[in-house]
Formats: C-alpha cells, structure tokens, sequence
C-alpha cells in the first residue's frame, strides 16, 4: 500500500509533465465480462483522451523488467516503477507497465531509461498488456 502511495506521489508530482506518458495511461477502467469461452475478464476502457495517442509516439522514463522474466531482448515490459515494486509484485496497477517492441538490445539495468515508441492500445487480444510500445526505442531525455 505504502508503494502504491508513493506512486501516485510521484505521478502528481509538478516536476511530471506531458513528456512523460504515464499519468495519461493511468485514464483506464476495467469492466468485468464474460469471454467467448464463458470465464469472467476484466476488460480495459480506455478515455477518450487516451483513445486520442492511440498510433502516436509517446515518450516514457521507466524500467526495464528483467527479459528472462518475461522474455526475449525484443520484447519485454517496460515499469513506471522499479522491478521490486512493479506491476507483477502486486504493488501497482496494469496501467503502470507496457509491453515493448524493439530491434534493440536493451539490458537489464536498475536505472530508469527513457524510452519512445508507438502507443497499441489493446482491449481484445489477452495474449498481450493492454498498452504495447511499437518501434520503441532508448531515447536520452
């Protein structure tokens, strides 16, 4: 609780500013439904705002999730947080991580990077996050 707090400090934080995507993508809700094979889901509802970035380059600083976690060098999930109080160690929401798409090599590293790509919203394919970031790229701030 106490990291979910110092989170959503951070993300209201005035030194946050439009170059840095993730209070944009914290404008989600979920709605439960049943799939085609009857379980019960939990389906994103993007905003309308974010709707808006859906195909554009967006710019986000934050961590790399270890790719032996989640998977090859060219795809892995990109953290608002740091690996121990990420999405996956049940401290933050799916809105705080993306998946990425790369031709680079990004390593593992504790630092932030900052990263560009462009925005996939996804509410129908359960094989993936709900945000992707295509063509992602190491950018310097």
């Amino acid at each position: 609780m106490i990291r979910l707090l110092l989170f959503f400090l951070w993300w209201l934080s005035p030194a946050q500013n439009d170059a840095n995507f993730w209070h944009i993508l914290a404008e989600v809700g979920f709605e439960t439904k049943k799939d085609p094979q009857g379980y019960t889901v939990e389906v994103p509802r993007f905003s309308q705002h974010l709707k808006s970035y859906q195909g554009k380059k967006v710019r986000l600083k934050g961590y790399v999730i270890p790719a032996g976690e989640v998977g090859d060098v060219e795809k892995f999930m990109f953290s608002a947080l740091p690996f121990n109080v990420c999405y996956f160690c049940g401290a933050a929401g799916p809105e705080t991580v993306v998946e990425v798409e790369t031709d680079e090599k990004i390593k593992f590293s504790p630092d932030a990077i900052w990263m560009e790509g462009i925005l996939r919203l996804n509410d129908r394919d359960p094989d993936h996050h709900i945000y992707l970031l295509q063509q992602a790229k190491v950018v310097k701030k």
